[in-house]
């Protein structure tokens, strides 16, 4: 269905939904900043009270949209029990499909207190953005489905049949443990024709975009060792490097001279369609004045469809606490983000092989992988897909951007294996200044109104014209 056939096809008025979302919408930011408020955080070293308090609040705020059968669930995996979701579930009527709407609940850890300008759980309103812990990342992706369901709610009443689940997790930023378990325990209950994955980005302020791909990720760690034990640097120093300049040396061997990733094995193309500036590269990373972008192609491409190694942590000595010795092992953590398409497995045995033939200067070398996440392919020709950036388009005022991301949900991939019928669309509230996971985490708050009303008027051309 084109977009004109999409918006010759409605019985009902998008200004109407558009005043609906902006005449409930200090409602709805006004229950975000109550739970900004809740420092739900589903580390072991946080409080697990809070993510309860988190769950209950939700679960509440639910319940006060009109959704009455309403349940804070729980697994275990290997013992261990996962953190607190929340799911309701409102039935679809005779003919009409169900949507999965996810979202989570728990959030980053606040970091040093002294980078924020304000407190992190306190959420605060400057220059039209809306600062706090979670602000963006991703209670906002809950209340966008809230204040998107209580506007179709209020425009379409009973004629609004399409079902609706929500499912807000409360363990995604401890790498969600319990995921997998949790769909196959609750299979049937989280059925769908549609999942809505609200933990995404747009593409800046003004221009919204559809994830329409994730690279994969594999990671582990690379442990060089050269001594049974530490030495004097000054009488043993010279005929045997140490070991954190043999890891360097290791290091290195990653990335050829252009700054592509040079371990074979590893897929990877020049073909993003899409136009990302250098300008707006460096401003959106804050690259330092001077410093050369690394690898070859456009940047979308360097960002989406090619692999990315990074090194994430280095375990040696601080300079603090350093010694005249020379030091007999250090290790380091890889991250790799995949293209997609890229088998993780194979992945993972790359860099080993990698690792293993550039031992420097015959190091003993450990490789120990890690964890592994798959890469993410959208349908754009799906029905829902074109119903989504029709209704962001229809919101924005200018069409949507069919992004790739360069990061990883892994769990999407337990969505597409449990439920591989579904059509998965991945939207978000953030934009490139919201700063998710660091000091002073912010939400754009005329941009959150937009994603509110385009959610809202995606749902209602699904429930007119279906799928």
């Amino acid at each position: 269905m084109t977009p004109e056939q999409l918006s010759s096809s409605t019985d009902y008025s998008v200004q109407e939904l558009r005043a609906a979302v902006a005449a409930g919408f200090d409602q709805t930011v006004s229950q975000l900043v109550g739970l900004v408020g809740i420092p739900g955080i589903a580390w072991e070293a946080f409080d697990p009270a809070q993510l309860d308090r988190s769950a209950a609040a939700v679960a509440e705020l639910i319940g006060a949209a009109g959704i009455s059968d309403v349940q804070v669930l729980r697994v275990s995996t290997d013992g261990v029990p996962g953190g607190p979701a929340v799911v309701a579930r409102r039935p679809a009527a005779p003919g009409k499909p169900t949507v999965l709407l996810y979202a989570h609940h728990d959030v980053q850890p606040p970091g040093d207190p002294e980078l924020w300008d304000s407190e992190p759980f306190t959420a605060v309103e400057r220059d039209g953005r809306l600062y706090g812990r979670g602000a963006a990342d991703d209670k906002a992706g809950i209340m966008a489905h809230l204040g998107a369901l209580r506007a179709l709610d209020q425009v379409l009443g009973e004629d609004f049949g399409v079902g609706v689940t929500l499912f807000i997790e409360g363990e995604e930023e401890a790498g969600s443990p319990t995921f997998r378990t949790f769909l196959e325990t609750h299979r049937e209950l989280l059925q769908a024709d549609v999942i809505v994955v609200a933990d995404s980005s747009n593409w800046k302020v003004g221009v919204p975009a559809l994830t329409t791909s994730l690279r994969g990720l594999v990671d582990g760690t690379v442990e060089v060792q050269v001594l049974e034990h530490a030495v004097h640097s000054g009488m043993f120093g010279g005929p045997v490097l140490d070991a954190p300049t043999l890891l360097s040396r290791l290091i290195a061997t990653f990335h050829d001279d252009a700054g592509d990733v040079a371990i074979a094995g590893l897929a990877g193309g020049d073909d993003a369609t899409v136009d990302y500036p250098e300008a707006d590269y460096r401003a959106d990373a804050s690259v330092l004045d001077g410093v050369r972008l690394a690898g070859t192609g456009s940047i979308a491409s360097r960002l989406w469809t090619k692999p990315a190694l990074s090194i994430i942590g280095i375990d040696a000595p601080t300079v603090a606490l350093s010694s005249n010795t020379l030091l007999p092992r250090a290790r380091a953590k890889f991250s790799l983000r995949l293209a997609p398409g890229q088998d993780p497995a194979s992945a993972m045995a790359a860099v080993r092989d990698h690792v293993e033939r550039n031992a420097p200067f015959g190091a003993r070398v450990t490789f120990t992988a890690g964890e592994t996440g798959n890469a993410f392919a959208a349908d754009t020709t799906a029905p829902a897909a074109k119903t989504a950036l029709w209704a962001l388009e229809e919101s924005w005022g200018v069409p949507a951007v069919e992004a790739g991301m360069g990061g990883s949900i892994p769990f999407i991939a337990d969505l597409t294996e449990v439920y591989p019928s579904a059509q998965i669309l991945i939207t978000g509230v953030e934009d490139p200044d919201s700063r998710a996971h660091s000091a002073n985490e912010s939400l754009h708050l005329a941009e959150f109104q937009k994603a509110v009303l385009a959610e809202a008027l995606m749902l209602s051309r699904i429930n007119t014209d279906g799928l």
